[in-house]
């Protein structure tokens, strides 16, 4: 059994991906070009925005709206304490500090009256400007747009949502990777759109924003001459090879993935429900599910649970161990578990079970009956 069966996946799109490798390779053109080119439109019209801007890797595609707001020393970037380092690395490396805030209980995305008072503490100290929150949509869930919004434009913030998770997903019909003044993706290769290796996306309505982003993952070039480099940026382009790979997968994703992901999610949930907390969707939202995760009651009993599933040939994963407060690269900052009570409690209990769009019932069915024998 695989944890997300990427090898299925290619067995069905083998046709088509294999077409758009050969007609890359034949075209002589392996740095940007028309296959780029046609990926970032059909990105940007899938999540409903103008521009779609796509890069190396998804934490390129932090760090370089980061860059174009000019963000760096002295500034506050505020995001999750419960996500994968990038979101708050890519704040790091550029000067800038990381102010981590704590999660709601129920989604696992950050907590929109934490990050309330978050910025107010900063404000109150008065050592660093605050000027963006990157927001993460974990697990396949859109974060609290509707509260997060509204609290950044009373404190004159931008968003930048992290959708490396959440592409797909929506929230009353708008897409993730739509909300804030720019978002990202990632299309690592167990990203809910994964290519076969490395890349990214950036997605904004914001003209001059989208002019500057394709200067800057080009060292800073002008758009009109190559030659002239007019800021300071990076090398970071999308492989025509990865582009070619990503839009049968975008299509399939349309077209089958997404409902069958939320298929699985149901069945799921309604086997585990009396016997462990499943994930919690509000009203109104759509996950894409790039996990499936549940939590347990404590740490014995997920670890158990672990050893006992892996036992049996059933794969799973814990995503993530522990808060960003507690990683050695934010040690000398002394961050107090006491600030990150959800995060912590969240961390020792989770578990992400196999969650893919060609999981079989029979397959849930043989993970839940396991898992609730050990429980029991």
């Amino acid at each position: 059994m695989q944890f997300r069966d990427l090898k299925k996946q290619y067995e069905v799109l083998k046709p088509e991906i294999d077409k758009q490798i050969a007609e890359v390779i034949s075209s002589g053109q392996f740095i940007l070009g028309p296959k780029v080119v046609e990926l970032e439109s059909e990105l940007a019209k899938f999540t409903g925005v103008k521009h779609c801007v796509s890069c190396a890797n998804g934490t390129d595609a932090i760090t370089l709206p980061l860059m174009a707001w000019g963000v760096g020393s002295g500034d506050a970037v505020f995001t999750s304490d419960f996500t994968f380092f990038a979101s708050a690395g890519a704040a790091a490396i550029l000067g800038a500090t990381p102010i981590l805030v704590d999660i709601d209980p129920q989604t696992f995305n950050i907590c929109p009256t934490a990050l309330d008072n978050a910025i107010k503490k900063v404000l109150e100290e008065g050592e660093l400007t605050p000027k963006v929150i990157i927001t993460v949509d974990l697990f396949g869930l859109p974060a609290n747009y509707p509260a997060i919004l509204p609290i950044a434009e009373k404190y004159g913030l931008r968003v930048l949502e992290d959708g490396a998770q959440g592409f797909g997903g929506d929230i009353e019909g708008q897409r993730a990777c739509s909300f804030g003044d720019a978002a990202t993706t990632s299309f690592f290769p167990a990203k809910p759109l994964g290519c076969y290796g490395d890349g990214g996306a950036i997605f904004t309505n914001d003209d001059d924003l989208a002019l500057t982003l394709r200067s800057l993952r080009t060292q800073g070039s002008s758009p009109t001459d190559k030659y002239d480099n007019r800021q300071i940026g990076m090398n970071s382009r999308l492989d025509p090879l990865q582009a070619g790979i990503l839009l049968p997968k975008l299509h399939k994703l349309m077209s089958y993935e997404l409902d069958a992901v939320n298929k699985a999610a149901g069945w799921y949930t309604e086997r585990l429900k009396n016997a462990v907390q499943t994930p919690f969707i509000p009203a109104g939202y759509r996950s894409c599910w790039a996990q499936y995760t549940i939590l347990l009651q404590n740490n014995s009993i997920r670890n158990h649970l672990q050893d006992f599933l892996k036992e049996r040939g059933i794969p799973t994963m814990i995503y993530y161990p522990k808060g960003m407060h507690r990683q050695t690269a934010f040690k000398h900052r002394n961050l107090s578990d006491n600030d990150y009570l959800n995060t912590n409690s969240t961390a020792e209990r989770v578990l992400s079970l196999p969650m893919h769009p060609y999981l079989r019932e029979l397959d849930v069915e043989q993970i839940c009956s396991a898992i609730l024998d050990c429980l029991k």
